[in-house]
């Protein structure tokens, strides 16, 4: 067992269209570094947190990252100091999964050091003590689920635990508007529907069963056609400056599909080349400019592998 390691966790997109709280994906870019080091002296600390514009606590039981390896911690017995430095490379609230990274970096860092390593399915039970944090103590474990374990995930159940990779087309990619903004989990979700009518919620899991077929046979059109929530992006929309505009933008440009990523304010798109995504990129960031607000522009294939150690 060595002493110290320094772990990548990407980025995630979460909620995918119709599929609230249920579906997500990984991204290459970006995603969050964290160093984790052993130490004699009791407890887990957390001694650095770098690009967060000191947003995020440093008290290890109230920050993800810290929370999550807690729970771990206490789970093997474990009897050293943990000494944990977080490097934010995307910003919190962003809607890409960014509580979720330092989650699973945290354990995953911890469970590479051990050399008896746990499953990814009981790393997933931790991360998600500290993603608890960010959703008023009610757990949806998509981020850290797609974070965790790569690809594109279905979360079909977390008690038990059952999450389902399904395959997506090899040529796909993911562009991403992160806007200089900022939606709180907890504000999006009390936003939503307390009841939906059967006729929506049969719209709904039309489009949510024909998304997963429209990747499993790589037929673009069934997935354009099938990325649409008539449920929550309805309501959301109204937390995202100019997000119609962000969304006809992509879709003009000649984007598969386009929708919130998350909770917000990040907007995503699909297409199929990164010479066509710097094209969907640079048509929503233009509605961004029109409203003076800062953006960035990530393209990113699915990200297949989930965290590594670097």
């Amino acid at each position: 067992m060595g002493n110290e390691i320094k772990v990548f966790a990407p980025a995630s997109v979460t909620n995918v269209g119709p599929g609230f709280d249920i579906m997500g994906f990984a991204l290459e870019t970006p995603g969050d570094e964290l160093i984790l080091k052993i130490s004699d002296k009791p407890g887990i600390r957390i001694i650095k947190i770098e690009g967060d514009n000191g947003k995020l606590p440093v008290a290890s039981e109230k920050n993800t990252a810290g929370a999550s390896l807690i729970s771990m911690a206490e789970h093997l017995k474990f009897d050293k100091g943990l000494e944990i430095e977080i490097h934010k490379k995307m910003k919190s609230g962003s809607g890409l999964g960014s509580s979720a990274a330092s989650a699973v970096a945290s354990v995953f860092a911890l469970n590479e050091l051990l050399e008896t390593p746990l499953s990814k399915n009981q790393l997933l039970k931790f991360a998600l003590e500290g993603e608890k944090l960010t959703s008023g103590g009610s757990p949806h474990a998509d981020n850290v689920s797609a974070c965790l374990f790569g690809g594109f995930i279905i979360v079909r159940s977390i008690s038990p635990f059952d999450i389902i990779n399904i395959p997506t087309p090899d040529d796909i990619h993911c562009v991403i508007l992160n806007p200089d903004t900022e939606v709180k989990t907890s504000d999006a979700r009390k936003v939503l529907p307390k009841n939906i009518s059967l006729k929506d919620a049969v719209i709904q899991w039309g489009n949510i069963a024909s998304l997963v077929a429209g990747f499993m046979k790589n037929d673009y059109n069934l997935i354009k056609r099938s990325l649409k929530d008539i449920i929550c992006e309805p309501v959301r929309a109204e937390l995202i400056p100019g997000y119609q505009g962000i969304k006809n933008a992509a879709l003009d440009a000649g984007a598969i599909g386009a929708g919130i990523s998350g909770s917000g304010p990040s907007v995503f798109a699909f297409c199929r080349s990164v010479e066509h995504g710097e094209i969907i990129g640079s048509a929503m960031k233009v509605v961004t400019d029109s409203l003076n607000i800062e953006s960035e522009i990530y393209i990113s294939k699915i990200n297949h592998t989930g965290p590594r150690v670097i």
